[in-house]
């Protein structure tokens, strides 16, 4: 669907600032979101290389109708220290990936990475609670879904790594952060685990090797993904292969920009 934006002197003003920046895809989402709520709102998308990262929140902030923005790399961690506020997800990962004036003009910034993800599952009737889950992958969108998986109740949170150590130095963060949570380093062994998240990039490519044995795998597993392009990665096709239920990349993304949205004031979770 094309977006029809009626621009004018009253529309809000929103950004998404990234270095490249012809990659991003949150004005194409959060645009077709404001037209559809018939919101006087557009995000543009905007090229901000590392250097000048300060001096354009500087600028940014001493415009009225400018109400804040989506963060992507290579600004997630630089961008916390020109933030008045930062919410408790993204204390804990340490690092942003939106963020909002308010009336004062005080930048008040998140992680929805992996609320993002565990709305995603929960959305499409995947209950995260009580769960016995294990996470392939300690990056920075791993370590935004550990600690939201482990705040929604899992039962138990394995970690597995291709690093071992990275895998373990984020069970220790998390279980500190949330000690009643069984969480530990894992070799990536899915057995005896009821859900199954590939959070590497493993799978971006036809060539890359799969996160997990599938062989391992068994029927009353869930598998989830958070790569979007492809949508059939080859992990979830030899899942379903295996008989496992799936769950795509795209709903963490979509649910993102719906939280994104209502920190700039706008609610369409209701919609």
């Amino acid at each position: 669907m094309q977006v029809a934006l009626n621009i004018s002197g009253k529309t809000r003003v929103f950004a998404c600032i990234s270095d490249p920046i012809e990659h991003v895809r949150a004005p194409s989402v959060l645009n077709k979101l404001f037209e559809k709520h018939c919101v006087d709102a557009v995000m543009v998308p905007m090229h901000i290389p590392p250097a000048g990262l300060e001096t354009a929140i500087a600028g940014l902030r001493a415009m009225p109708n400018f109400g804040g923005m989506a963060i992507t790399l290579p600004h997630k961690l630089p961008m916390m220290a020109f933030c008045d506020e930062i919410g408790r997800q993204g204390q804990l990962v340490g690092a942003v990936n939106f963020a909002a004036f308010d009336d004062q003009r005080r930048l008040i910034a998140d992680n929805c990475d992996g609320k993002g993800f565990v709305d995603g599952m929960l959305a499409a009737g995947f209950e995260v609670t009580g769960r016995q889950t294990l996470m392939v992958g300690a990056g920075g969108a791993a370590r935004a879904i550990a600690f939201s998986l482990a705040d929604a109740g899992v039962a138990r949170l394995g970690i597995a790594n291709r690093t071992r150590e990275k895998a373990e130095e984020l069970a220790k963060v998390v279980k500190a952060a949330y000690p009643n949570v069984d969480v530990s380093a894992n070799d990536g062994d899915p057995r005896g685990f009821e859900i199954v998240i590939n959070a590497t990039s493993l799978g971006l490519k036809a060539t890359d090797a799969l996160p997990i044995n599938p062989e391992l795998l068994e029927q009353h597993q869930l598998v989830a993904e958070i790569i979007m392009n492809p949508v059939d990665t080859p992990i979830l096709k030899a899942a379903q292969a295996n008989g496992c239920s799936i769950h795509y990349g795209r709903p963490m993304f979509d649910h993102q920009a719906t939280i994104i949205a209502k920190l700039f004031g706008y609610d369409f979770s209701a919609a």
